[in-house]
């Protein structure tokens, strides 16, 4: 369940309120199309601006919704350790198959502290994790050895690497046998051509069946068509970030007739220049 195309699906809102209604549709449209797993609340999922209420409400519903049919992951980091475990906690108890646990942002730790950090929550609650390393976002990135050292716990089951660092992931991968997905939808190939086993998407979306499609043509060894597909993605992937995720994702959802694009500040609507950019990418690609 931690390998393929996992989707870090968007929290949609309606008048600055979650819209459960529409989560719930969400969770239909990937398990119809392909995606292997969901993350709910995770940065795409804007959960630094949802309440703990929001936040296990918004988990649950999705738990409720799936019924079985797809795997749930929640998001469940914090830079506040003791945090973190009430939301693992509460993952836990709804029913989540695994937590993504982002590295503590801000605090800026060492990788003592992201070790004792992880171990923590290991010690509290017995659930699978997956490691989240984006450095860009947090202002610490958390080293192949300390990820080799926190492996030995059986529930450290895989890591997002959104270093966009391929050596980052072979150092990984040559120090134990962690599961590494991709962070970065433009990197699944290369990440996976070194013994990543998928991604943790935001292109899917907009594009599941698509992304699910590249991930097990790589699995399966067919290297014309995962290039094929990596070539047509490529310039919505890019897209995806013209601006801070998941403005850009929220955007072309709108465009696509899919959401009403609301997000919750400090999050704020797309420029008209870039929005006019990310249309072009979406006609081009036929979506529109």
């Amino acid at each position: 369940m931690f390998t393929g195309s996992i989707v870090a699906m968007v929290t949609p809102f309606k008048d600055g309120v979650v819209d459960y209604d529409k989560l719930g549709e969400l969770v239909d449209y990937h398990v119809e199309n392909g995606t292997n797993a969901i993350i709910p609340c995770g940065t795409t999922g804007e959960s630094p601006t949802l309440t703990h209420r929001e936040h296990g409400e918004v988990v649950g519903k999705v738990i409720d919704v799936s019924n079985g049919r797809i795997p749930i992951i929640a998001g469940t980091g914090s830079n506040n350790t003791s945090e973190a475990i009430s939301l693992t906690s509460h993952a836990k108890e709804a029913g989540a198959d695994g937590s993504l646990i982002i590295t503590p942002y801000y605090n800026k730790p060492t990788q003592q502290g992201l070790y004792e950090h992880y171990k923590a929550i290991l010690d509290k609650v017995d659930i699978p994790i997956i490691i989240y390393n984006v450095p860009s976002r947090t202002g610490v990135s958390i080293s192949p050895e300390t990820v080799a050292r926190l492996f030995e716990f059986k529930n450290i089951v895989a890591i997002k690497e959104a270093t966009g660092d391929i050596d980052q992931a072979s150092q990984i991968l040559n120090l134990c046998d962690i599961i590494v997905l991709s962070g970065d939808d433009s990197l699944t190939l290369p990440i996976m051509s070194v013994g990543g086993k998928g991604v943790v998407s935001v292109v899917a979306n907009i594009l599941p069946r698509e992304v699910s499609e590249l991930v097990s043509s790589i699995l399966n060894g067919e290297m014309e068509n995962s290039q094929k597909l990596h070539k047509s993605l490529f310039p919505l992937c890019k897209a995806m970030f013209i601006e801070t995720n998941p403005i850009p994702v929220k955007t072309a959802m709108k465009l696509l007739g899919r959401l009403n694009g609301e997000m919750r500040l400090p999050l704020c609507n797309m420029s008209d220049e870039h929005e006019r950019q990310l249309k072009k990418v979406l006609e081009e690609h036929g979506l529109i």
